[in-house]
């Protein structure tokens, strides 16, 4: 079927973060349209000029997904994913979830509701926080890359950002009612070393979906589209090709 797969970035981000794995996974993905898209306000999408929420983000890129694809959330990502999935079961045809956030405990929503509270008092110093957070060990994500972050993370408009930063730290609430509505196969995965998306997160997602697998991948962090590219891009294309296999045979029982 070679169906595409569709990749969904971080909050601050862009679709530019999934250059290093679409070039280093190519021989995994090849054979398949590979479309990364920009949420509502970041990259090219016009900026958020007002609070918005979960359900208006997974609105607006359900709109621009094609008729069937494989859907690939990081972080935020994986939180509009989620919700597209629950909503539009006939069009995602396999869901991966990357470093995402669940049903997070009150020190949990209490931790991210201070970074958020920090980013409407110093957007500059808050970036800062967070590449600091990702990336703590020099050398593990090559420098040119971390600087692309960086980048892209201080060009965003504040307002826009603070906006989209809102859904990300309460969204886990939303997703998780959406999460035993979900009958795509689902993949969840994140670094054991992640702080703010933990492995405990990850299975508590593995919990919440109806035959969904949870896999933690040692050593690494937040950032694992970056530090782990390869790896990653074989994780998501075996398990599209798993899920495919599985409706072929569906479909000729």
């Amino acid at each position: 079927m070679n169906e595409p797969v569709v990749l969904l970035h971080g909050v601050g981000l862009d679709s530019s973060m999934w250059d290093t794995l679409v070039i280093d996974g190519a021989l995994w993905l090849a054979g398949r349209e590979v479309m990364a898209l920009d949420l509502p306000g970041h990259g090219w999408q016009p900026p958020l000029r007002k609070p918005t929420s979960l359900s208006e983000m997974a609105d607006d890129v359900a709109r621009r997904l094609p008729p069937k694809a494989h859907l690939v959330g990081f972080s935020l990502g994986a939180l509009v994913a989620q919700e597209i999935a629950a909503r539009e079961p006939g069009r995602v045809l396999s869901l991966t979830c990357v470093s995402s956030v669940c049903q997070r405990t009150e020190a949990e929503a209490a931790a991210v509701a201070r970074r958020l509270e920090a980013a409407r008092e110093d957007f500059a110093a808050s970036a800062e926080a967070a590449l600091e957070r990702w990336f703590p060990d020099a050398g593990r994500v090559p420098a040119d890359l971390v600087e692309n972050v960086r980048s892209v993370l201080l060009a965003n408009d504040r307002e826009s950002y603070l906006h989209a930063y809102e859904v990300f730290a309460t969204g886990d609430r939303d997703a998780s009612d959406a999460l035993p509505l979900i009958t795509a196969p689902t993949l969840a995965i994140t670094g054991s070393e992640d702080p703010g998306s933990t492995p405990e997160m990850t299975l508590r997602l593995s919990r919440s979906v109806a035959g969904a697998r949870a896999l933690v991948v040692d050593g690494a962090r937040h950032m694992l589209p970056l530090e782990q590219p390869e790896q990653l891009a074989r994780l998501i294309a075996e398990f599209a090709d798993e899920a495919e296999r599985k409706m072929h045979h569906a479909s000729t029982d």
